[in-house]
């Protein structure tokens, strides 16, 4: 899933892109890296590990330039590998060119066995090398960013988000899907674009609007230019991004994601009522979930689980044999709240089922009579290809179980997860939209193997609709 930031800011970026990372670190924790440009030289430093243990003051102070862009990295294509760590930065004919993104490409293999064949040589195992590679190709013959975009926009397949720095001008594009989320904000000397709209807050900066689908962007010293490089007639917005990935309180194309989850909460309530003492969040992915069944059902919400706030998000942790070590560690009950008591766990989702079993035997263990478990999501059936780490069937609990198989596999009271007719009427965006591969295992693109109906896109070539956007 990965986050990305580029800022372009007349006060310098570094502590900037260090304080929007910081606030994007929830969608990778294996590495982190900021490249910046003063107008003459790059400088660069990357590594692995979080936001605050790769960066200090001293490196930060060293990352000189109005100009620059973040990344912090949560593996789906590429190894866990130092050199996989983003931005990547390298020299095309005398451009210095900076790049990162956010999303997993279908073809990926496929392009790499081409330009391979064509004599190319490849430093790292990642898609986004081989996003640089389309762009220098393309650059090479016309010399034009746009026509750079617009041939990785018909020749990509799959879910890209793209910031790119190139000899001080910063750029960001979106695939014509807008699979992966991106946004753009203002601060009070510059433009930000972003994984999500709290990048954008951590800079007491404005959310501005999301990046189109198909679109680019092109920040420089007098504004932002924007240019239309494909349209379709239908989107495919991540559904996991509402469900689980997203910060609550950032705002994906329209919606903000606590104002669904809480809504989520409420329909579960209404689709499958218990009696009971109390809500219970699995904090803090099922919170907000919890507060509206809490609100619905007028069931005191009542927090059962302490998290410890030290510990990171256990569900992309790289190996499975981690997360389970991790939910003992990140989890306490509070014995008072449970012992004797009927309780509704409320979480988003259930993907392998083990740390589900592990929390309901945390609870029961310490004294819960009942546990009904609440699910924010439908049951997920099917792998995601398109940047969420959940690559076989065979992981997925549900792609062979009915509920009741999965209920009692957790070892639950009772089971229910949202209808998806629930869930896509508390995000407030169509259904033909959204991305539900992972939820009916049907894609919006075509995968060797799988269902899919893509959508037909229109490439806008050699006509781009440029808008200068000055955001005064």
């Amino acid at each position: 899933m990965c986050g990305i930031v580029g800022i372009r800011d007349a006060g310098g970026v570094s502590f900037s892109l260090y304080y929007a990372l910081f606030a994007l670190q929830h969608r990778g924790q294996e590495s982190a890296g900021i490249s910046t440009f003063d107008g003459v030289q790059l400088y660069k430093h990357k590594g692995q590990g979080l936001v605050a243990e790769v960066f200090d003051p001293a490196l930060l102070r060293g990352l000189e330039g109005d100009v620059g862009i973040g990344h912090v990295r949560y593996p789906t294509t590429g190894a866990n590998k130092p050199e996989n760590a983003q931005p990547f930065n390298f020299l095309f004919r005398d451009h210095i060119i900076s790049i990162a993104h956010n999303g997993n490409l279908v073809n990926a293999c496929e392009l790499r066995d081409e330009y391979e064949a064509r004599g190319q040589i490849f430093c790292t195992t990642t898609d986004t090398e081989l996003i640089a590679k389309v762009i220098t190709d393309e650059m090479s013959t016309s010399g034009c960013i746009e026509d750079a975009v617009h041939r990785c926009m018909r020749i990509l397949k799959g879910s890209y988000s793209v910031v790119l720095m190139m000899d001080g001008i910063l750029y960001g594009f979106r695939d014509p899907l807008g699979i992966k989320p991106m946004c753009i904000g203002k601060t009070s000397q510059g433009i930000v674009l972003a994984s999500e709209s709290v990048a954008v807050d951590a800079l007491g900066g404005t959310f501005l609007r999301d990046l189109k689908p198909g679109e680019l962007v092109c920040i420089d010293e007098d504004g932002m230019r924007a240019m239309q490089i494909a349209v379709s007639d239908c989107r495919a917005h991540c559904i996991f991004e509402y469900i689980y990935f997203a910060r609550a309180d950032s705002i994906l194309d329209g919606a903000l994601v606590y104002d669904v989850r809480r809504n989520i909460g409420g329909k579960l309530h209404e689709e499958a009522p218990v009696n009971a003492d109390s809500i219970c969040p699995v904090p803090d992915s099922g919170t907000a979930y919890a507060i509206g069944y809490s609100k619905t059902s007028h069931i005191p919400f009542v927090e059962s689980l302490m998290k410890n706030r030290y510990m990171g998000r256990t569900f992309i942790m790289p190996s499975q044999i981690e997360r389970e070590k991790a939910v003992r560690m990140k989890l306490n009950p509070i014995g008072d709240h449970l012992k004797g008591k009927s309780i509704v766990l409320v979480d988003d989702s259930i993907v392998r089922g083990t740390t589900s079993r592990r929390i309901i035997n945390i609870i029961r263990d310490a004294g819960a009579k009942e546990v009904h478990v609440r699910i924010g999501s439908p049951a997920i059936k099917a792998p995601c290809y398109l940047g969420v780490d959940i690559p076989t069937r065979q992981e997925l609990i549900a792609s062979d179980k009915n509920e009741e198989e999965v209920r009692g596999r957790i070892t639950a009271n009772s089971l229910h997860h949202i209808s998806l007719e629930a869930l896509v009427e508390s995000i407030g965006i169509e259904r033909k939209h959204l991305c539900t591969g992972c939820l009916t295992g049907c894609y919006p693109v075509s995968i060797t193997g799988e269902q899919s109906q893509p959508p037909a896109i229109d490439f806008l070539d050699g006509t781009y609709q440029t808008k200068l956007e000055l955001f005064e």
